[in-house]
């Protein structure tokens, strides 16, 4: 049965426009950079150069017919913004056309270097493909996860390939003996091992293979006395030993796999920091990012079609540039109000942490969260999150992510606030300092913190240790 009923709702929905200042709010300056690029190539009405945007331009836009409309009513076929697409397209190609695709180079795959030493060795067809199946299943880090038995199962299903599990041993074998050293280890401890045999056999990396060999549980748990007593050796061999076993790679696909991404990035620092006369200021690094403003030659092209006497030949065309010129001015202003923006929150975060931003110490920072700036900016939160995300700035004393400046109050025995980045330095400083054979636990921690002035818990300190990477006492232990 059906029910006519009558509805009312409030909903808040984006433009178009907003939800393209959103987005490049988000973004920093480098892929600014790339996403300025691609707008200029997908809309020709937009190009680089200063804004020459006349009020006789202007006024043409608002009112293309320059108020005689009584030829034609443009509102009828340009009210609308959202212009079908099919509209806007055109096609100059013929079937005689050459369509050739363009080549381009990329960087080998970690799975392509396995691949490729797997050509190298001298095996059958069979053995090639079952060592491709193999290689198949080691993972970004290098790890083989998988239980041989299932692959043996696996193989036989999906490659029709009766293999028997020390066959496939055998070959594994081989995979292990390319480079990365470690690769297809099937655990932590084979893949220290597998390192630890490749090396010159000395007597510091003879006794480091047998504390992963034999060792490796009460090494990971910091026993180091038992491993020492057990094996009869001094204690300074034991070090020697332990420094071997430190320097190896507990992810040796990482080492390959991210090699190329992480000399790849680069961090380009979205704000600098000037100093003037003792008062800190914000400039934005603009370097890179072109100038832009509306096409001239399609401007004239709208004048023109808006003042010739038009018919309904010329909709799609008058349609045409609307849209584009409407885009750039768009994409124009979204640009301008993201600077703006971005201004704006970075000077009061300057403002609020000012002592830092010309001394340089972190003990300076206040504390600081979003609504801080937000309540001094006058924006809404969710803006000066978007400001902070990915962001950088330039200082005299380095390059510092704008997140870093973001702090929770803790406060001291006199009720003085203080910033918690202050606190985990404290930690930080203690804990490089301390005796290695007798690590600072977190109750101690918490202790000292306390004769300071800081009354914080245990667990609190746990929580700073936890977010500085810093592993509990125990594993911290060293002879």
């Amino acid at each position: 049965m059906l029910n006519q009923s009558l509805q009312q709702r409030l909903q808040q929905k984006l433009s178009p426009q907003q939800i393209q200042v959103i987005k490049l709010l988000e973004i920093p300056t480098i892929e600014l950079e790339e996403r300025i690029h691609q707008e200029l190539e997908e809309n020709p009405a937009l190009e680089e150069g200063t804004e020459e945007v006349t009020s006789e331009d202007a006024d043409l836009l608002e009112n293309p017919d320059g108020g005689n409309n009584d030829d034609i009513d443009l509102d009828e076929y340009m009210q609308d913004d959202d212009i079908p697409d099919y509209k806007l397209q055109t096609s100059n190609s013929s079937k005689d056309d050459r369509k050739e695709d363009i080549p381009f180079s990329a960087g080998i795959t970690f799975h392509e270097y396995l691949i490729d030493q797997l050509h190298l060795r001298n095996l059958t067809e069979r053995e090639e493909q079952l060592a491709e199946y193999i290689i198949g299943n080691i993972d970004e880090e290098g790890y083989l996860r998988r239980e041989v038995e299932a692959m043996v199962d696996d193989i036989v299903f999906q490659l029709g390939i009766d293999v028997s599990k020390k066959e496939l041993l055998s070959l594994l074998a081989i995979v292990q003996d390319f480079e990365p050293a470690g690769v297809g280890a099937r655990d932590l401890q084979e893949c220290l091992l597998l390192q630890i045999q490749r090396k010159e056999q000395t007597s510091n990396i003879k006794t480091a293979g047998i504390i992963i060999k034999d060792f490796f549980d009460e090494f990971t748990k910091k026993h180091f006395e038992k491993i020492i007593k057990r094996l009869d050796i001094s204690e300074d061999l034991f070090k020697r030993a332990s420094a071997e076993i430190v320097k190896l790679n507990p992810k040796p696909g990482n080492a390959w796999g991210s090699l190329l991404e992480r000399n790849m990035q680069q961090v380009v620092p979205d704000f600098v920091l000037e100093v003037e006369n003792g008062e800190p200021y914000v400039v934005l690094n603009n370097r890179n990012v072109p100038e832009l403003r509306v096409s001239n030659t399609y401007q004239e092209m709208f004048q023109d079609y808006s003042k010739n006497k038009k018919n309904r030949e010329m909709k799609d065309a008058v349609m045409f540039v609307k849209q584009k010129l409407d885009s750039a001015k768009w994409f124009i202003d979204a640009i301008k109000q993201r600077h703006n923006t971005l201004l704006i929150t970075m000077t009061a975060i300057v403002n609020i942490q000012k002592e830092f931003f010309l001394k340089g110490d972190e003990t300076l920072l206040h504390p600081m969260i979003l609504k801080d700036v937000a309540e001094l900016t006058g924006l809404d939160i969710s803006t000066i999150s978007r400001v902070s995300n990915s962001k950088y700035i330039q200082t005299d004393f380095g390059v510092y992510p704008v997140k870093f400046f973001f702090s929770e109050s803790m406060q001291t025995d006199t009720g003085e606030e203080v910033s918690s980045r202050e606190i985990k330095s404290i930690l930080q400083t203690c804990i490089e300092n301390e005796n290695k054979r007798k690590p600072i636990t977190d109750e101690q921690l918490a202790d000292i913190l306390k004769e300071k002035g800081y009354v914080i818990a245990r667990r609190t300190v746990a929580k700073y240790r936890e977010q500085l990477d810093i592993p509990v006492a125990r594993l911290r232990k060293m002879l």
